[in-house]
């Protein structure tokens, strides 16, 4: 329902219009479009940015992620709450805007890691600054964006008058327009930001641009908004019904509420409000089962990016990032929903199929189940492919030999021979300290740090040495350089000197073709090398390397993580999948709680349909806390049966539900009952009867008439 601003006696003051809708609206449109751009935007890259940059693991960045859109879809309620019964909307959006916008900076300068890296490495050395900053700035976000969510929708249609529904109709069409162009738009720049260089020191992955531009926008929106002030209608709060609707079902069933003949003795208006809060009722409990499906869809921002990070993004003249993947789905969206609304489901009621909403929404979270399954499918040729990293009680070693002849390597049990400036292929595993000896006979007593990688070079003949930087899964290509030469070299901006018989941090580049410049006294040189998604290498220059024509070709390369294989088009079926269930699910669930809410509460069954999406998210951080699985797909296995189940729940509730016409009950309360007329038949005699006592008295009082009269027309008022 839109109230129209109204003044005492006067209509709103009318106001200037294009094309018959009101100046300020664009104002509005344009807000939406920049928040959404803001809040998808920053979403779109959050997993990775916990993963990479703060350096947490899989099951961390993902209950922090979930953890942070639940809050999102719970704060809402608070902004309905505050906006209708304190601030109204407007100020309610300043304000919120304003925390929001806060929120966004805050996070950006989380994620500029020079800001605490005092040695220059790259590396923030306070990671519990960034981190501190993170989750602030995520708070405000979430506080922001959620208690915002209930408010602009509603404050747009306040502005058109009661006349004007056509283009009130339109406006949310090209409202709900701006949140899909802010969404598709963000989803797509803010990656490639991600993916770019920066950094005072050292060049790192963006995400402070990442994040800063989507903070940029949200100033943006907040300013547009502020600006149409004056143009605004600005509705005064009145009361908000979800606080009725909760005093009502409190009072319901208290001890006292009678059970037999509940409605004796009420007025009409308590009699209806309670018929309404039972329509309500009847809906919400079959919300109960819907956060299930939430909980599979909100993972493409987390597990399924975390997926597309080990996938091959070339698709020739496009290469993709992980995150990117996720616009899949509103292009998918844009694509399906009119498929589905003028083709298939008018096919289906010709056929005289009875495809029932709450059928239909059955349907969609077994497509969403099957996505799922797709992901396991994807995920299980993934780890075929994937190296396998040491446990948390196991180290992995490999070893370089930089000498100019052959070497034989003797670690633990293990034994090979190594070429000269050659590796052992792969890494070797040990959970305790082990004996390393060459065939000289040295050897000494290696203990590996747990859950990493590490590298030893054998610098010259029974000496061993062991770099500090261990090898982790990149998000892209990693490079480091190992100098074997007897002096200093600079490689590039990117590594800086490299001191002799050492090794460089690793440092990310992107895919594709890229060139790294040796130099030092004696020369420069020119490197040259193609990269895929997902490698990592150690480049060795030789002592045997000369600053000659073609000396590129002396720096040998060792394969610490081999390309990805698995090409991220594969995710495009479960994505296909996930989206044709929301389209199912989402669309239709809105529609059936609309067609089922009376007609002063359909808010109430949306805030309980935001209820539900924080739910499903709340699942998400408590299984992958709670799960001891070790492979992926399995977790993906568990969410696609944990849905099948709660689908088949739901099936047998919606059984039982029985369709009602909201209006047609509210109507019989709106006729009053013969027992009422009753009363004020025999209520009018008696008043007949009285009138001429009433009329005396009302002479003798003729002094306070005046009076009297006021205060009437005050408590009317």
């Amino acid at each position: 329902l839109f109230l129209q601003a109204k003044t005492r006696g006067r209509s709103p003051r009318k106001k200037a219009t294009v094309c018959g809708f009101p100046i300020s609206i664009f104002f509005i449109v344009v807000n939406e479009f920049c928040e959404r751009f803001s809040y998808y935007g920053m979403r779109a890259v959050l997993v990775l940015y916990f993963k990479y940059f703060l350096q947490w693991d899989d099951d961390l960045s993902t209950t922090i992620y979930h953890t942070f859109v639940a809050l999102c879809y719970l704060t809402p309620i608070l902004g309905a709450i505050v906006a209708d019964s304190w601030l109204g909307k407007f100020k309610t959006i300043v304000y919120l805007s304003i925390v929001y916008t806060l929120g966004q900076v805050v996070l950006a300068v989380s994620a500029i890691h020079d800001i605490s890296d005092a040695n220059r490495d790259g590396t923030p050395d306070n990671m519990t600054l960034h981190v501190a900053l993170s989750m602030l700035g995520l708070l405000l976000i979430a506080l922001g964006t959620g208690g915002i969510k209930p408010c602009v929708a509603a404050f747009g249609g306040d502005q058109f008058q009661d006349h004007q529904e056509k283009q009130r109709s339109t406006f949310f069409s090209i409202f709900y327009l701006s949140i899909n162009a802010g969404s598709l738009l963000s989803t797509v720049i803010t990656p490639i930001l991600r993916a770019q260089e920066c950094g005072i020191y050292t060049q790192q992955q963006c995400y402070s641009l990442a994040f800063g531009v989507p903070a940029a926008l949200m100033v943006v929106s907040l300013i547009v908004f502020i600006i149409g002030s004056g143009m605004y209608i600005k509705t005064p709060p009145q009361g908000n019904i979800m606080v009725k609707v909760f005093r009502c079902i409190a009072v319901m069933y208290s001890p006292t509420f009678p059970k037999e003949n509940p409605l004796d003795g009420l007025v009409r208006g308590e009699k209806l409000l309670i018929a309404q809060v039972k329509m309500v009722l009847r809906v919400l409990f079959l919300y109960i089962p819907l956060p299930m499906f939430w909980a599979l869809f909100d993972q493409q921002g987390s597990r399924w990016t975390l997926q597309a990070t080990i996938m091959n993004g070339d698709f020739g003249i496009l290469k993709i990032q992980p995150d990117q993947m996720q616009t899949v789905n509103p292009i998918l969206i844009l694509a399906l929903v009119p498929i589905m609304d003028s083709l298939l489901y008018p096919l289906i009621a010709k056929c005289k199929i009875n495809f029932t909403p709450l059928k239909r929404m059955t349907v969609g979270m077994l497509f969403a189940a099957l996505a799922f399954i797709a992901a396991a499918l994807v995920q299980i040729q993934i780890d075929q492919t994937m190296p396998k990293f040491p446990s948390s009680s196991e180290g992995q070693v490999k070893f370089i030999n930089i000498n100019n002849r052959s070497l034989e390597v003797k670690a633990g049990t293990s034994e090979f021979t190594l070429g000269a400036f050659t590796a052992n292929e792969d890494y070797l595993t040990f959970d305790k300290a082990f004996n390393v000896s060459l065939e000289s006979g040295v050897g000494s007593v290696t203990t590996l740090e747990n859950g990493s990688r590490s590298t030893m070079v054998i610098v010259q003949e029974g000496v061993l040495f062991r770099p500090f930087q261990p090898v982790s899964p990149p998000s892209c290509s990693e490079f480091r350089f190992f100098n074997g030469l007897g002096s200093n070299v600079t490689v590039g901006v990117n590594f800086g000197v490299i001191a002799a018989n050492n090794m460089s941090g690793y440092v990310m580049f992107p895919q594709g073709a890229t060139q790294f410049r040796v130099e030092s006294a004696a020369g420069e040189c020119v490197y040259s090398q193609d990269l895929g998604f997902g490698s990592s290498f150690t480049l060795i220059i030789p002592p045997t390397f000369a600053f000659v024509d073609n000396c590129g070709q002396s720096i040998q390369t060792v394969v610490d993580i081999k390309p990805n294989t698995i090409h991220m088009a594969w995710q495009i079926p479960q994505y296909f999948l996930m989206t044709l269930g929301e389209v199912v699910f989402s669309v239709t669930g809105l529609e059936f709680a609309y067609s089922q809410a009376p007609s002063n509460m359909k808010s109430v069954l949306q805030a309980g349909w935001l209820l539900t999406v924080a739910v499903g998210n709340i699942i998400v951080l408590i299984i992958a806390e709670a799960a001891t699985l070790d492979d992926q797909w399995a977790e993906y296995i568990l969410f696609a049966s944990l849905l099948v189940v709660v689908c088949f729940i739901f099936a047998f509730m919606a059984h039982f539900y029985t369709y009602i016409d909201p209006a047609k009950i509210e109507a019989q309360f709106a006729e009053r009952d013969p027992e009422e007329k009753e009363k004020e038949k025999r209520k009018s005699v008696e008043m007949t009867r009285k009138g001429s006592a009433e009329q005396r008295k009302e002479d003798r009082r003729s002094s306070d008439s005046s009076s009297d009269k006021e205060k009437t027309r005050q408590t009317r008022i």
